[in-house]
């Protein structure tokens, strides 16, 4: 029987996002494996977590395309970009999570495109009269990854409802990043 890789990632991640200290053994039967054919796939969890990282990276390069950030005001783009990336947000909570995706100082390639793309829509916003200048593109951007991997884990937990991630998430960033007339 051939063993659907998407599937086995996408358990792992679902099992991962709830309990991130789950065993290997945890896994292969979440993805209705055994712990040999799981190890025969994924050398162990560093691999596991390193496919994982992969599916990450792919899932935000495709809510960003989605989110069309380089259109409309640079505030529509966010709640949209937010909205797109919200299936994956609790993966995305267990990535940021993962110490070993940051050591030995080499990023990922993938993360530094998403970082970039991200950071651009907040510079559009700035350079636009949108956002305040005082907070960086940068800092706007781990601000984002920060609030969502918050969301995800408050809707994991059922302390907020699923239905109000996007809402709770640009609103609060929204409110802290929009320019504000002085008075």
């Amino acid at each position: 029987m051939a063993v659907d890789r998407d599937h086995v990632l996408r358990s792992a991640a679902a099992l991962l996002t709830r309990k991130s200290t789950a065993t290997m053994d945890e896994v292969a039967k979440a993805a209705g494996l055994s712990r040999a054919t799981l190890h025969r796939h994924f050398a162990g969890r560093d691999a596991l977590v390193r496919a994982l990282e992969a599916l990450g990276i792919a899932e935000c390069e495709a809510a960003l395309d989605a989110a069309r950030p380089a259109e409309g005001p640079a505030s529509d783009a966010v709640r949209r970009l937010v909205r797109e990336i919200e299936p994956a947000a609790g993966l995305l909570a267990f990535l940021y999570s993962e110490n070993q995706l940051f050591e030995g100082g080499e990023q990922n390639a993938g993360w530094t495109r998403i970082d970039q793309r991200i950071s651009a829509l907040f510079r559009r916003g700035q350079d636009s009269g949108e956002f305040r200048i005082d907070l960086s593109p940068v800092w706007l951007t781990e601000a984002v990854y920060g609030l969502l991997a918050s969301g995800a884990w408050a809707v994991s937990e059922g302390r907020v409802a699923r239905k109000d991630f996007t809402f709770m998430i640009t609103e609060l960033l929204l409110g802290g990043a929009l320019r504000r007339e002085e008075s």
